[in-house]
């Protein structure tokens, strides 16, 4: 009996057949040995494993691993919280400015429009913060801080000038005219008046706009560079993402045109593309929020080219806006065509 307990610890020691992958095995009588082969069982790649072996490089240097593995869902707050303040708070200002009683807001107080503004120059850089939070990767914080500081002062000024000018419509400004061809302004004494207006609406169209836009759409760079994932299960966009594509596109459509960033905007966008063909290489694709943001733009630049085909042979606006890049400010096409005729 110790010598049968013995035999079987030491049968229990040995290497089993299905761990060595080959199997010696002599069949009778000498007939020599037989190897038999036994391939190792292999389970396919999960993206998460995939994920780890792949490396890849972006503004803020090498992304991790472990920062390449995470794959935000897709933010459905913020995008529609990010689109609706849009919508109400930016196109809907001047709007509003035109439909609320003047007795309500005298001229030489704020307009309702203006504190529309001061709101969204309040939430859009808090939803810009909350996007960079929720980034799979880790966004370098100076470059970030930095540019909501830039964008809160570009829109502040943005405000004051903006305002002024939207209030000088009661008075009969006409926006597709240039400061010193508008019929109330063009013979103000002294002619130095002339040059304060002129200072104003440059603070308002030129160096608000640079100050607001250039760190926006520069965030927003950041934040995409990250939304790139192995996983195909990731690359595909649920059914709200595509029904908030339409209203985000056209928003920006209305920023481009109405800002006058188109040299901004296309750069950004080919810069995205750019991108995107890159990490196509690596076997790297755009997860839903990437997919979004692309698309939105995709479509602002449609929409950019068939407003410019419409207004190409307009004579007037293409006296406001001439050179190569002829890009017509919806608000002056307005006071062009529509409320002259009212």
């Amino acid at each position: 009996m110790a010598a049968v307990a013995g035999q079987e610890r030491r049968a229990r020691g040995r290497p089993q057949p299905e761990t060595l992958g080959v199997i010696p095995r002599r069949e009778g009588g000498g007939a020599g040995l037989t190897r038999a082969f036994k391939p190792l069982a292999q389970s396919p790649l999960s993206c998460e494993t995939s994920l780890r072996k792949l490396k890849f490089k972006g503004k803020h240097g090498s992304v991790s691993a472990d920062e390449a593995a995470r794959t935000a869902p897709f933010h459905l707050d913020l995008w529609f919280y990010f689109t609706l303040q849009n919508w109400v708070l930016d196109f809907g200002r001047p709007i509003a400015m035109l439909v609320f009683p003047l007795e309500w807001f005298p001229l030489n107080k704020p307009s309702v429009g203006d504190y529309f503004h001061m709101a969204y120059n309040v939430i859009t850089p808090f939803l810009l913060l909350k996007l960079i939070e929720r980034s799979p990767r880790t966004l370098p914080r100076s470059i970030t801080y930095v540019s909501i500081i830039i964008f809160i002062m570009g829109a502040s000024i943005h405000l004051v000038g903006d305002s002024v000018n939207h209030r000088l419509l009661f008075s009969g400004y006409q926006h597709h005219l240039s400061v010193r061809e508008n019929p109330i302004i063009k013979n103000l004494k002294p002619e130095t008046l002339i040059d304060s207006f002129e200072l104003l609406y440059y603070y308002d169209e030129y160096l608000g706009h640079c100050m607001w836009y250039i760190p926006f759409f520069l965030i927003l760079f950041m934040y995409f560079s990250g939304c790139f994932t192995a996983c195909k299960a990731e690359r595909w966009m649920p059914g709200p993402a595509l029904l908030l594509v339409a209203p985000s596109g056209l928003y920006y459509w209305y920023l481009v045109t109405e800002g006058q960033i188109f040299i901004l905007f296309i750069f950004t966008f080919f810069a995205m593309l750019a991108l995107v063909l890159h990490q196509k290489r690596k076997r790297l694709f755009l997860d839903s929020n990437g997919l979004f943001l692309f698309s939105s733009f995709t479509l602002t630049l449609l929409l950019v080219a068939l407003w410019v085909a419409w207004l190409w042979n307009d004579p007037v606006l293409r006296k406001k806006y001439p050179g190569v890049i002829y890009v017509p400010e919806p608000w002056a096409f307005y006071t062009l065509h529509v409320s002259s005729r009212h």
